[in-house]
C-alpha cells in the first residue's frame, strides 16, 4: 500500500483508506471485522462522522487495541459547528470512538456558524491534545481561500470532497488549489452511488480492458486513476472482506500515461459547475 504525506503533516497516510457512511445498518460486529481486516491490508486511514449514525461505535470496535495503527478522522455537523458546539461534538465523537484523540477533525460542510468560530474551536482542541490536525469537507476554492485567510498557511490538513469518474468537478480548481497550498484532497464516494460504470458501457469497457492488462479489477483501475495525481487520497467503503481486499490492491496499482489518457477520454470532466457537487 502506497503512503503519502497528508497535506502539511509529517504523517504518511495510506493512499486508499476506509469510509464508513451507511456502515451501521447491519451487523456491527461483522462490519467492524471488515474494517479490522482492511487495516491488516494497509488501509489504516479510517473516516467517519457524527452524522453517520452508529458508525463511530462500529469503528470503536474495529480499532480497539489498535488505535496507534490507524489515522482516525471524524467530522462535526455544520449545525454543531459553533465554537462551543464543535468542542462538544468532538468530545462526543471521542467517547463513541473510545479514544482520547482524533488524527484529523473536519467541518462536514459550510453552515451558518462563522468559520472563525469553528477554526477557533479546532485550535483549542489541538492545544488540548484532542485532535492532531483539522480540515474541511465539501469546500470549493472560495471557501478554501476564506479558511486559509483565517487560519494561515499550513493549518488546513485536508479537504474531503466528492470525486469519482463521472464527477470530476474538483479537477478544475479544488485539486490545483490544494496542491499549491499543501492540503490533502480526500475523495469520498469514489465509485459514485450505485453508478459505477458497467462492463457493457463504453467507459466500463475501457476500465475492463485496462484491468485485464494488469490482472486487476475495474474498480481498482478507477481508484488508481483518481489517486494518480498528488495530493489525492480515497476512502471507499467495503461491506465484505473480498471487497476490502479489492480496494486495498488499488493502492499498489500504477497506470501508464496512455492508460490515464484513455480513462480521461472515456470519462470527460465536463465544464466547471457553478457550485461544488455534494452527495
Amino acid at each position: 500500500m502506497q503512503k503519502h504525506r497528508f497535506g502539511p503533516l509529517s504523517t504518511e497516510v495510506s493512499l486508499i483508506g476506509q469510509g464508513t457512511w451507511l456502515l451501521d445498518g447491519g451487523d456491527h460486529a461483522a462490519a467492524a471485522s471488515v474494517l479490522r481486516q482492511g487495516i491488516d491490508m494497509g488501509m489504516s486511514h479510517i473516516d467517519t462522522a457524527e452524522m453517520y449514525g452508529e458508525a463511530e461505535l462500529v469503528v470503536a470496535q474495529a480499532i480497539e487495541g489498535r488505535r496507534d495503527e490507524v489515522f482516525l478522522v471524524s467530522k462535526v455537523l455544520p449545525s454543531n459547528a459553533s465554537r462551543s458546539g464543535t468542542i462538544k461534538a468532538c468530545e462526543r465523537s471521542l467517547a463513541r470512538l473510545g479514544t482520547d484523540r482524533l488524527d484529523c477533525f473536519l467541518l462536514h460542510w459550510r453552515g451558518q456558524h462563522p468559520l472563525e468560530e469553528t477554526i477557533a474551536a479546532f485550535d483549542e482542541l489541538q492545544q488540548a491534545g484532542k485532535i492532531v490536525s483539522w480540515g474541511v469537507s465539501n469546500f470549493d476554492e472560495d471557501d478554501l481561500e476564506e479558511a486559509l485567510a483565517i487560519a494561515g498557511s499550513g493549518a488546513i490538513a485536508c479537504n474531503q470532497v466528492l470525486y469519482h469518474l463521472e464527477e470530476r468537478a474538483i479537477e478544475h480548481a479544488v485539486i490545483p488549489w490544494c496542491a499549491r497550498n499543501d492540503v490533502a484532497v480526500v475523495a469520498y464516494s469514489p465509485f459514485g452511488h450505485d453508478r459505477f460504470p458497467g462492463p457493457k458501457s463504453p467507459g466500463g469497457r475501457v476500465l475492463e480492458e485496462i484491468a485485464r492488462d494488469h490482472g486487476a479489477s475495474a474498480r481498482q483501475v478507477a481508484l488508481a486513476f483518481l489517486t494518480g495525481e498528488a495530493p489525492v487520497f480515497a476512502i471507499p467503503k467495503a461491506s465484505s472482506v473480498p471487497h476490502a481486499a479489492d480496494n486495498a490492491a488499488a493502492g499498489d496499482l500504477k497506470l501508464s500515461a496512455d492508460e490515464l489518457r484513455r480513462i480521461d477520454e472515456a470519462f470527460p470532466r465536463g465544464p466547471r459547475p457553478r457550485s461544488l457537487p455534494m452527495i
